[in-house]
């Protein structure tokens, strides 16, 4: 399996193949008259907008919990010599991962905007940590991902408090219904590549969380987040989920766990859960 749990999660060998995949790259809009997590309401704002924000996923005790966690993964990480972005696919190594990827709440959002088959495939802290002047360009997350149909979401559950001051994420609604744009090599951000499109900064929308909320987002939506220089830092865990009828390239199925309903296809390996904490 080509895993980058070493890496970060865009520098890899892998990119310039992903592009090479036949792939259906167009949204798929939600068709859910009865969601059990979300609104009705919510579910319309993240067709017309690829987003949303603000969802009250775990409580206070919970988020510290979480918080507690990390801090401690984190130190262990830097005392390896990685850096800050290097832990992903956490799910494949990190049993408390795995809990936060197959969590109730969590994968009913993903359920209620993908249907009732539903992989988890993904799972990476982003931190940024304080003063860090790298900023994460405008993409497209599916840009980098060898998945046969833009039927893809990410919750991005904040680890700690975000705002604009340490760099939460912004969004530009709407930009998911433009299919897959071209990315251009960027050397002066963290994932080192950028989406070719003309951003309306009076349009972009900022995802300030409190530390236990979280955003969703499509695979197709523009987004990215400024610079850290605050003297705080900024970590928000991406657990990814697809449809079931979606396949991977490059041995991604591997990393695949069926968290709802059933695998359609028999191609995720649904590992199990890691024993490792």
């Amino acid at each position: 399996m080509k895993d980058s749990s070493d890496a970060r999660f865009a520098i890899t060998p892998e990119t310039n193949l992903v592009q090479s995949f036949q792939r259906d790259m167009r949204f798929w809009p939600v068709q859910n008259e009865s969601p059990q997590q979300l609104s009705a309401e919510q579910i319309s704002s993240f067709n017309r907008n690829g987003f949303l924000t603000g969802l009250a996923v775990f409580d206070q005790a919970s988020a510290i919990q979480h918080r507690s966690y990390f801090d401690q993964l984190l130190s262990e990480t830097l005392s390896k010599g990685a850096d800050a972005y290097s832990i992903s696919s956490a799910h494949l190594n990190h049993g408390y991962v795995y809990d936060l990827l197959t969590h109730p709440t969590l994968v009913q959002i993903a359920v209620d905007l993908l249907g009732r088959d539903v992989i988890g495939w993904g799972s990476h802290f982003f931190c940024k940590l304080p003063e860090e002047a790298k900023p994460v360009h405008w993409h497209q997350d599916v840009f980098f991902w060898p998945m046969s149909h833009s039927k893809s979401i990410t919750i991005w559950l904040a680890i700690d408090d975000t705002d604009e001051d340490n760099g939460c994420v912004l969004f530009v609604p709407g930009s998911h219904l433009q299919g897959l744009l071209p990315h251009h090599t960027s050397s002066d951000d963290v994932l080192g590549k950028q989406v070719e499109y003309d951003v309306d900064s009076s349009q972009v929308i900022s995802s300030p969380l409190l530390s236990g909320q979280a955003s969703v987002h499509a695979d197709l939506v523009v987004h990215g987040s400024n610079p850290n220089l605050s003297a705080r830092r900024r970590c928000g865990l991406t657990l990814r989920y697809c449809a079931a009828d979606v396949e991977a390239g490059l041995d991604w199925h591997e990393k695949g766990v069926v968290v709802a309903g059933q695998d359609l296809k028999s191609h995720w390996a649904n590992p199990k859960r890691p024993v490792n904490p």
